[in-house]
Formats: C-alpha cells, sequence, structure tokens
C-alpha cells in the first residue's frame, strides 16, 4: 500500500519524490484551511472572554462540574466551543502518521533524493554514509536550519492565554521547536514534510491574525 501510494505521488509530480511530498504536504494544509479559519476565530473569542472565564473560576473554583458547565455554556454563546482550537491538530494526526509510515518505509523512497541527500536517511545515517562535509548533509542541515527559522518566527506569534497554568504558560512557547528534535531523528522526507508544513502554518496565522473573522 505504501510502495503504491508513493508511485502514484511520484507520477504525479514528474517522478520526483520530493516535490510529491511538498505538493502534498500543500494540499493537506488547504484540506485543514476551513479549520485552521475555526481555530482562529476560537482563539478570538478565548481571548475576549479571558476576563469571564477567570471569574467563573474564581467563582467556581470548589465546583469543577458546576465551572466545566458554566464554561460549556459561555462559549455556546459565542457559538463555539472550549475544544475548538483542538481540530486541527487532531485533523492532521492521520496525515503525519501517513507521512511517517512513508519515509520510514524500507522500500518505498528507496532511489529518491533531494539534491543528492537520500529522502529516506536519517542525518545520522548521512554523516555515516556520506561525512560531515558532503553536499546531503548540506541539504539536511539546510532543511533543519530553515525548520528552525520558522519555528522561532512562530514561537513569537504565540500568544499565551493568562488562564492557562504557569507551567504551561512556559510551555506553550518552546512547542513549535518540536518539529527541529522531530527532524532530527526522522527521515529527511518526514524533514522536508514539517518543513513546509509549519511555513504554511506560520504564515497562515499571520494572514488569518490580519483578517477579520
Amino acid at each position: 500500500m505504501i510502495d503504491s501510494l508513493v508511485t502514484f505521488v511520484v507520477g504525479v509530480s514528474g517522478g520526483s519524490a520530493a516535490l510529491g511530498i511538498v505538493l502534498f504536504t500543500l494540499a493537506v494544509r488547504l484540506l485543514l484551511l476551513p479549520l485552521n479559519v475555526r481555530q482562529t476565530r476560537a482563539a478570538r473569542i478565548r481571548e475576549r472572554l479571558a476576563p469571564k472565564l477567570r471569574r467563573l473560576r474564581e467563582r467556581h473554583a470548589r465546583n469543577p462540574e458546576r465551572l466545566a458547565k458554566e464554561t460549556s455554556a459561555l462559549f455556546a454563546e459565542e457559538g463555539t466551543s472550549p475544544f475548538a482550537g483542538y481540530l486541527p491538530m487532531l485533523a492532521q494526526m492521520p496525515f503525519l502518521w501517513l507521512m511517517y509510515r512513508v519515509a520510514t518505509h524500507p522500500t518505498a523512497l528507496v532511489g529518491h533524493d533531494l539534491f543528492g541527500a537520500p529522502l529516506g536517511q536519517q542525518v545520522a545515517g548521512v554523516v555515516a554514509n556520506y561525512g560531515l562535509v558532503s553536499m546531503p548533509f548540506l541539504v539536511f542541515a539546510l532543511v533543519i536550519a530553515l525548520i528552525a527559522t520558522v519555528a522561532w518566527l512562530s514561537a513569537r506569534r504565540i500568544t499565551v492565554g493568562e488562564e492557562l497554568p504557569g507551567y504551561l504558560r512556559k510551555i506553550m512557547p518552546l512547542l513549535p521547536y518540536g518539529s527541529v528534535l522531530a527532524a532530527l531523528v526522522l527521515p529527511l522526507a518526514a524533514g522536508l514534510y514539517l518543513l513546509v508544513s509549519t511555513a504554511w502554518a506560520t504564515g497562515e496565522r499571520a494572514v488569518l491574525a490580519a483578517r477579520p473573522l
């Protein structure tokens, strides 16, 4: 099944697996765009409701059931829910799993590369086979550097709600850097997917933040 999928994507992209991964990623992001619009709207509503939510937590601190009920009712008045912001993340999980299966499949990406860097190899394998001073390693290093840059830009745009616990407020700005760690241990194909996906997501958030929803 994985081999057949890769063969189809490569055929559609004119024989280039790297281009096929980019096109696949863009298709996924376009598919998830309506959910991301809802997520942005939910985030703005949450910011607007922050004072009311704080008062509810103070008023019902000893009654979690009442707090949950009142919180849900407050969001329902705005036509959303407290969990609306998690939909895009959950919806993307099947595509992430599929991309992981393709990237780690033993034969699917054999013979496919990005400027000489094998798409099916991790950075450790590239160093072992080609050395640190080589075009394949430079390609891998460039992809990771670009992912780190996008993660930094994304982290700068994160708005941490005051309603979150202190430890979550510290963790939230660090979450985008998880893609960098993933790229260091996953094959180049997965790194390419992460680069295109996170770059799109960062640009998308900037555009949506500037538009009325």
